[in-house]
């Protein structure tokens, strides 16, 4: 295969067994035939590695947790595709996701990423009952999230590593370095993510760390004062 038409998939995963196997294959039942799954297990006790060694994907597991940055960082490292993607052990991508957006890059040979829309859905094992204290589920909204956008190798390589340390937000603060550096961007009129809803959702295991977006926030701000 034409190394420039490969696209790797990156999946981390921490205790994500019971939603593994579905995001990666939604990675494999791509529309677009050259897809490289990449997996790496930030360290889960719950039998994730076993489901994800079932599968035809690059595989490794952290030996003890180090956090969504350090595990896609990790995960990267051990990729080779020309274009990136970052899914969500408990998340999916529409089977059409990588064709759309490479045919955007295609319509324009400039752009360094490409972002769409995320649709929500609250996941089906849900007990009726929990599911009614999870909010509502958005059917539809533009997004950059990390399992949103497609994005050259070389931009990524630009905008640096993912940072590492943080609980939440490690997805906010990627996108806002990477709006400083002034990446030719698109967002198209697509769903390109199916974001599942349940009560292990990352935001909500790790709600006592909300704070940790206002130091993103003055960390980029301090950034901007010192570039002016």
């Amino acid at each position: 295969m034409p190394q420039d038409e490969l696209v790797s998939v990156v999946i981390t995963v921490y205790n994500g067994a019971p939603y593994l196997g579905e995001a990666i294959e939604s990675a494999r039942a791509q529309t677009w035939p050259h897809v490289e799954g990449v997996v790496v297990d930030d360290g889960s006790d719950d039998g994730s590695d076993e489901v994800a060694r079932a599968h035809d994907v690059v595989f490794e597991r952290l030996p003890e947790r180090a956090g969504i940055g350090a595990a896609r960082n990790r995960a990267f490292a051990l990729s080779s595709g020309a274009y990136l993607t970052f899914l969500d052990a408990d998340d999916r991508f529409p089977p059409d996701k990588l064709a759309i957006q490479l045919d955007e890059f295609r319509r324009d040979p400039t752009l360094d990423v490409v972002y769409g829309h995320v649709s929500e859905f609250v996941s089906p094992d849900v007990p009726a009952e929990d599911a009614a204290r999870i909010r509502p589920a958005v059917p539809r909204s533009p997004s950059h999230l990390a399992g949103v956008m497609l994005m050259r190798r070389g931009a990524y390589d630009r905008v640096g590593p993912w940072a590492e340390g943080l609980k939440v937000g490690t997805g906010v603060e990627w996108y806002m370095r990477s709006a400083e550096l002034g990446l030719r961007t698109s967002l198209i009129d697509h769903v390109l993510l199916e974001r599942r809803l349940h009560q292990a959702n990352n935001g909500l295991r790790e709600a006592e760390h909300r704070d940790q977006y206002l130091s993103i926030v003055k960390a980029a701000l301090d950034r901007r004062r010192g570039s002016s």
